[in-house]
């Protein structure tokens, strides 16, 4: 019982102790000149905010203050917390701790928005429902995946570069499966497209591009017009499944890569993009991407797939 007093008359001593001979500078990561929020100490002994070093590992892998190699703390992929500061900061300036992860909380809150500034990755075409392997390699797309990450979303958009504009009208959001993280900091990332999106207007963040988006959908049909789209959706699958199986060998390699053509859905018009297959179909065929991007912004299945027959009967109808 003496040794329990003892420790508690201790603790009470040791914290205004530590208030006294500390002040809130003491504690402020020098990348962000912040409080350090959630803290990670390098092996040459220097500490940072997590998101502060893993930003300045994004472009180099030394220490931004000693520029000692971090190539192996790099490599190891791991950066456990610095308990021990963590403690005297609660200890001392538990409000000023409190507001700084609110601070934090706020800042995952706004890049959660998936209307309102989703970062955009401009690159390739990508379509609903189809797989978008990607290589993160550059600096500003290593932070963009990690907060997607972080904030929860796993979502970001991706375009098509055009003149002009920086990036086309029209994009297609897509979901991060997994991430292989590989030594040298760069990514493999596994992403599938998710919804088509119409650009409202163009931002940036820290180095990669921003926009305010609206969701595009298909327009549905009914009664008579949806039994004449359901009859040419029946055609254009068939068309399709001729094309995979009497193709040629160009085509046949393309089918080794992407996999075979995805069944039809029972319900055409369940999704707010239309069925799978289109989209995987036009993703393999030999087409420019402005023609491909047509095809995306259209919001009629009947359109869509009546251009997609014109395009399978020409490439059928020509000799082998």
């Amino acid at each position: 019982t003496i040794d329990k007093e003892e420790e508690t008359a201790a603790a009470k001593c040791t914290q205004p102790c530590l208030r006294e001979s500390l002040s809130i500078s003491d504690l402020e990561c020098s990348l962000c000149i912040r409080m350090f929020f959630e803290p990670v100490t390098t092996p040459c002994g220097h500490t940072f905010c997590k998101e502060c070093l893993e930003r300045c590992l994004d472009h180099r892998p030394n220490c931004p203050l000693c520029k000692q190699s971090l190539r192996e703390y790099l490599k190891a992929g791991r950066y456990s917390p610095t308990v021990l500061l963590q403690d005297i900061m609660l200890a001392t300036f538990p409000t000023q701790l409190a507001e700084r992860r609110e601070l934090h909380r706020a800042e995952m809150a706004e890049l959660s928005n998936l209307t309102k500034n989703i970062p955009i990755f401009v690159c390739t075409m990508s379509f609903p429902g189809i797989p978008c392997p990607l290589h993160i390699f550059e600096p500003r797309y290593r932070l963009m995946i990690r907060r997607c990450q972080e904030s929860g979303t796993r979502r970001f958009g991706m375009c098509i570069f055009e003149n002009g504009k920086s990036f086309a009208d029209y994009g297609c959001m897509l979901e991060i499966r997994q991430v292989e993280l590989l030594a040298d900091g760069r990514s493999l990332v596994d992403t599938i497209g998710r919804q088509r999106f119409r650009v409202l207007s163009r931002g940036h963040r820290d180095g990669y591009h921003t926009a305010d988006i609206e969701y595009l959908e298909d327009r549905k049909v009914s009664g008579e017009e949806l039994q004449e789209l359901q009859c040419l959706h029946e055609s254009t699958y068939r068309l399709a499944q001729r094309f995979c199986e009497h193709g040629d060998l160009t085509s046949r390699h393309i089918l080794m890569q992407h996999g075979p053509l995805p069944e039809k859905e029972e319900d055409i018009q369940a999704s707010a993009d239309g069925p799978t297959w289109c989209w995987w179909l036009i993703s393999i065929l030999p087409l420019d991407p402005s023609y491909q991007l047509n095809l995306f912004s259209c919001t009629s299945l009947r359109a869509r797939l009546s251009q997609l027959q014109r395009i399978l009967t020409a490439l059928l109808q020509q000799p082998p």
